[in-house]
């Protein structure tokens, strides 16, 4: 066992002086941040969209869709706050495939983490400067968080991720909404624990200090779906599951129960179009129970500009190549059933 360094240490300040927001772009960004802040701890009664594609693996593409998305989001903005994602790292099941734009800016090209991080940090400031959305990402490497933080509005924990201790506790120092997927095995109570790490105030080694936090009262759930040992998908947004998710909220002292719905992964079976149908089968749950109603208050979808998904070698433009999406029309349409029926 062995490591090597491939690069000099990564300097922080300088690679966080590379995309910077200017003093009136810092003040766009705090304001929405402010507003997504106040959706969380139902300040403001808006239902949360952190909607885009599965991967951000093309830069133009992905500000093509952003662009789009800003549209419909001033159409709907007194109803719908919505977040692009803009996830720039992938978790892969076995190690193998495409791991985000942090490691390859080019998914043909090699990987180069350096030049990784400074393709991100330009990601995440085009999208706020030229498209005015602000954007959420997954921390898949905790260490990595303090490059990006000053852009990324919204955090994601994977459901690969949530059970690891360092994630828990960097979680519980971010200073902005953090959603927590369920574990792959769909086990609500190891959901629920990561929840209770992160919202709590934690001490532990982190960017070679000890630090100790003051906990993330902003943290939440995000009920992804779950795997079986048989290699079935377990989906987790019926009726009876949401139910399990309020009263697990309910048993603990919880601050600001938020429960988001993601209508991919799992809950799909990869399935893509399903999401369309999982957005209508919760809307109609959230009408039935009040207290499904004042919980579940966001959805995650995967959509891009093209349906579906394809293999790097293809080169379709707008079209993932990791998970399969929504295309853009099918995501228009259902963006406005949304707002028609919350």
């Amino acid at each position: 066992m062995s490591f090597e360094a491939v690069s000099k240490q990564v300097n922080l300040e300088l690679i966080k002086s590379i995309a910077c927001l200017s003093e009136e772009e810092q003040a766009f960004k705090d304001k929405r941040d402010q507003e997504l802040r106040d959706v969380i701890t139902g300040k403001d009664q808006r239902f949360l969209l952190v909607i885009g594609p599965c991967s951000a693996d093309n830069e133009e593409a992905v500000l093509e869709y952003a662009k789009k998305l800003a549209a419909i989001q001033e159409k709907v903005k007194d109803k719908i706050f919505i977040v692009q994602r803009v996830y720039t790292g992938k978790p892969r099941t076995n190690g193998d495939g495409y791991k985000g734009m942090l490691h390859q800016q080019d998914p043909n090209g090699e990987t180069n983490l350096i030049r990784g991080m400074v393709a991100v940090r330009k990601l995440h400031k085009r999208v706020i400067v030229e498209a005015g959305l602000t954007t959420a990402d997954e921390m898949l490497y905790p260490e990595n968080l303090v490059f990006v933080d000053d852009l990324v509005s919204y955090h994601a924990v994977g459901a690969r991720s949530v059970e690891d201790q360092q994630h828990r506790f960097v979680a519980s120092g971010i200073d902005a909404p953090t959603g927590l997927k369920n574990p792959t095995s769909g086990n609500m109570k190891v959901l629920f624990n990561s929840l209770h790490a992160a919202q709590r105030s934690q001490e532990f080694i982190f960017s070679g200090s000890e630090v100790k936090t003051s906990g993330n009262e902003l943290a939440h759930v995000i009920l992804r779906g779950a795997l079986s040992e048989q290699g079935q998908f377990v989906p987790n947004y019926h009726y009876e599951d949401l139910l399990k998710a309020v009263k697990a909220y309910k048993a603990d002292d919880y601050q600001n129960p938020f429960i988001i719905v993601d209508t991919n992964h799992d809950n799909s079976g990869k399935q893509y179009l399903e999401q369309i149908r999982i957005v209508k089968e919760v809307l109609i749950n959230r009408a039935w129970n009040e207290d499904i109603k004042q919980m579940v208050r966001g959805f995650m979808i995967e959509s891009y500009l093209e349906d579906g998904r394809q293999d790097i070698s293809e080169g379709t433009y707008g079209k993932s190549i990791t998970d399969p999406c929504l295309g853009w029309d099918k995501t228009e349409e259902l963006i406005q059933y949304i707002y028609e029926n919350i």
